[in-house]
């Protein structure tokens, strides 16, 4: 089990602090220092069963910059999603954590980090 995380998030630490707490396995990639290729975002998301601007926080400043609120959500404009992912990675939604059965899942809730370690 892999979880990204921003050692800043609340949430990143309560998804820890859980892990910790259960015994879990597992190993932390803080993704702003350790940022994912556009070929591991596109695993994660295949993982996560969504699509880029699923996990795209669009509140953050650059991606007010980048005006991806006005971005076509299209199998066309996938890629550019994946691309600003990976080149601004604060613009990705956190924690994910990455499941021993291959699957994935966003731990912003205890249910959902909960959900991840039954797997």
């Amino acid at each position: 089990m892999e979880i990204w995380i921003n050692p800043a998030c609340s949430k990143c630490r309560g998804a820890l602090t859980l892990l910790d707490a259960e015994g879990a396995d597992y190993t932390v990639r803080r993704y702003l220092e350790d940022v994912p290729s556009p070929e591991e975002i596109r695993e994660v998301l295949d993982r996560l069963g969504l699509e880029p601007w699923d996990i795209t926080r669009t509140g953050e400043d650059a991606a007010k910059k980048l005006g991806v609120k006005e971005w076509p959500r299209d199998e066309a404009a996938r890629e550019r999603w994946i691309e600003a992912l990976s080149a601004h990675p604060k613009l990705i939604q956190r924690p994910i954590i990455t499941a021993e059965d291959g699957t994935a899942v966003v731990g912003r809730t205890e249910e959902a980090v909960r959900d991840a370690l039954s797997r």
